[in-house]
């Protein structure tokens, strides 16, 4: 970013369930409440936290995680997402030093706000210390020379003679606190499973949580210190993040491709519509909870993750839509689906019948699988060549039965092989954020273009060749190998 620097300031932690949502969110909300236009953005691969800090913001919540996307692209689309703005605030993610397993801290909060060089806040749960607090404080501003911490805000301080030895301990150090949330002031967030529960889901009291969250740290932390930190940062050398230059441009004929939104389908990066959009499709939104019909002239489909156990019998009762999506894939219209987006595209879930696109079946379990992955296109398909590696992301409490096809969709090294290709559907349980791999996007839009529309939803499937790698690679009749199952 060239010209004047836009201020801004990270928001970290000493490790996960310190408060930093419910400081990031406020923030973000009273900021706004002010009169200042603020860019949320988030560290790491979370869908969740980036619903509210859009809802308090009033722009999109956009992610920053250097495994998925490359650090080299993390300053280009901060100046991205950030166009307009007055201010942003940047959530870390668990613990400021925490990231990629055997990486060294490499895509943790400290990574990101070195990236940024962006002034770090730290959020500090105070409930069961006094005068330590200091030393926690130093260590994590001493452990990273290039990362040091600006100020702090204590949580759940639970009186004043509490609120003065932490006060006087941190004063020692010379460190200043920002601002201090007692233990009455905590406000319920409703949680489930795999965390808050989305915005979607709870439009209304969603944005009471984020009003309160708004008037609680305006009233406990000293925003005009807060800003004057944020203020400190330095210009940003890199170029905006293009989505266009990304793709390379747009591809001819502008296929519409429906992406699954709405309360079962809340999961999805900024990104992937920009970089669809600026490939050529026409982007439009379709909600499987409530829509009776894919949009007219659906050359494809983009179903990424959720929580469809939640609404499994109103996903089943929608059978028109179910139709639709079958009726697409057997015309060989392509269907890009991720974690939620392939339980849907599944047999059962939970024993409720799905789309039946698949030959699988899928039910909740008890055991969470979460962490990131390196990939490897295991066969051709509508979104990657074969040997194409990609970074991604597991988050689920699910489990299909087979894990992965006659085609599998990738191959996770000594995991094994996961997820589906039937035909022209690409369907698995690997997050990816396609602005770490913009052909990914190009590709599936192309392979949306060369399928011809019929009078109503969907689009039947044709030959052709896509790009994606050295000349591209065949792309055979996505009639085949479609199973349906219902």
């Amino acid at each position: 970013m060239s010209g004047p620097a836009l201020p801004r300031v990270v928001i970290a932690a000493p490790a996960s369930g310190h408060g930093k949502t419910t400081v990031a969110t406020g923030l973000i909300a009273a900021f706004t409440r002010r009169g200042d236009t603020v860019s949320p953005h988030k560290v790491g691969p979370d869908y969740i936290d980036p619903g509210y800090h859009a809802l308090a913001a009033g722009r999109p919540g956009r992610n920053l995680d250097p495994f998925l996307v490359g650090e080299e692209r993390i300053a280009p689309l901060f100046a991205h997402g950030a166009r307009g703005a007055d201010l942003a605030v940047v959530e870390g993610v668990m613990g400021m030093f925490d990231g990629a397993a055997g990486r060294g801290g490499y895509a943790s909060t400290a990574h990101v706000a070195r990236l940024l060089a962006a002034p770090v806040i730290l959020v500090v749960d105070a409930r069961a210390q006094s005068r330590s607090v200091a030393a926690l404080v130093r260590g994590f501003d001493a452990f990273d020379p290039d990362v040091g911490v600006a100020g702090v805000i204590l949580n759940r301080v639970g009186s004043d003679r509490h609120e003065s030895m932490l006060r006087e301990a941190l004063d020692e150090i010379g460190m200043p606190v920002l601002g201090v949330l007692r233990r009455h002031d905590a406000i319920a967030k409703p949680a489930r499973h795999l965390g808050l529960v989305p915005v979607a889901e709870r439009h209304t009291d969603a944005v009471r949580t984020v009003d309160a969250l708004g008037e609680l740290i305006a009233r406990s932390v000293d925003l005009a210190e807060v800003r004057r930190i944020a203020a400190s940062a330095g210009a940003l050398p890199d170029a905006p993040w293009d989505p266009v230059r990304e793709v390379g441009g747009a591809i001819p004929g502008r296929p519409t491709i429906a992406v699954a939104g709405g309360s079962a389908f809340t999961f999805a990066y900024a990104e992937t519509a920009e970089l669809l959009d600026a490939a050529g499709a026409d982007v439009v939104t379709v909600d499987p909870l409530r829509d009776e019909r894919l949009p007219t002239g659906t050359a494809g489909l983009v179903v990424g993750g959720g929580f469809p156990e939640v609404y499994a019998a109103e996903l089943a009762a929608n059978t028109s839509l179910r139709a639709d999506v079958v009726a697409l894939a057997a015309r060989g219209g392509p269907i890009a689906a991720e974690c939620a987006g392939l339980l849907y595209l599944a047999r059962t879930l939970d024993g409720a019948p799905m789309c039946g696109v698949l030959d699988a079946d899928a039910r909740l379990t008890e055991r969470l699988t979460l962490g990131y992955r390196e990939a490897t296109a295991a066969h051709d398909s509508v979104l990657a060549e074969t040997g194409r590696v990609v970074r991604g992301h597991e988050f689920h409490r699910t489990t299909l039965t087979p894990r992965a096809g006659r085609r599998a969709a990738w191959s996770l090294g000594d995991s094994g092989l996961e997820g589906h290709i039937a035909g022209s559907v690409h369907a698995s349980y690997l997050h990816t954020h396609w602005a770490g791999a913009p052909d990914l996007a190009r590709r599936f839009a192309h392979s949306c273009a060369l399928a011809v529309e019929p009078t109503g939803a969907g689009a039947v499937g044709a030959r052709g060749r896509v790009p994606g790698g050295a000349g591209g690679s065949p792309v055979t009749d996505r009639r085949e190998e479609t199973t349906l199952g219902r």
